[in-house]
């Protein structure tokens, strides 16, 4: 604060100030996040039996010069008739469901700030006496 010499006649304005505060806030980013889903492969190998329905058809040939003898000639014919073929069908199954989103919530910070104050100080010399003082009415002291 500036101290300021009266000189006799001689008028002078002071302009008292105190310190206010403003609070302002501004919305910074303090990170970043990017979403997305892997899609992996993998290989399996998966052991079907499958199924053969034939028809078996033996012959069982005989020497004809020999007919009881046990040692004929075997034939046999194999004619497929029906078979299991593989059908591989793929279906999703859900894993996992998950929620993504924004949640807003506050916080109180205590902030400390000193504020300067300015007043005004009076010092006499001589005779000079205040007459009018903060909190007394407005009438002279005799």
């Amino acid at each position: 604060m500036a101290e300021e010499k009266v000189a006799r006649n001689q008028d002078v304005k002071l302009k008292l100030r105190k310190e206010q505060l403003d609070i302002l806030k501004k919305k910074v980013r303090v990170g970043e996040v990017s979403v997305h889903k892997e899609v992996r492969t993998e290989e399996k190998t998966i052991v079907v039996p499958v199924t053969t329905v034939e028809l078996v058809i033996e012959r069982k040939v005989f020497d004809p010069d020999n007919p009881d003898s046990l040692n004929g000639k075997m034939e046999a014919m194999r004619i497929p008739i029906s078979k299991e073929l593989i059908e591989i069908v793929k279906h999703p199954t859900l894993l996992e469901d998950i929620n993504i989103y924004k949640r807003k919530f506050q916080k109180i910070d205590h902030i400390k700030k000193t504020l300067k104050s300015e007043k005004i100080h009076v010092d006499t010399t001589g005779n000079a006496k205040v007459i009018n003082k903060e909190g007394e009415k407005n009438n002279p002291r005799h």
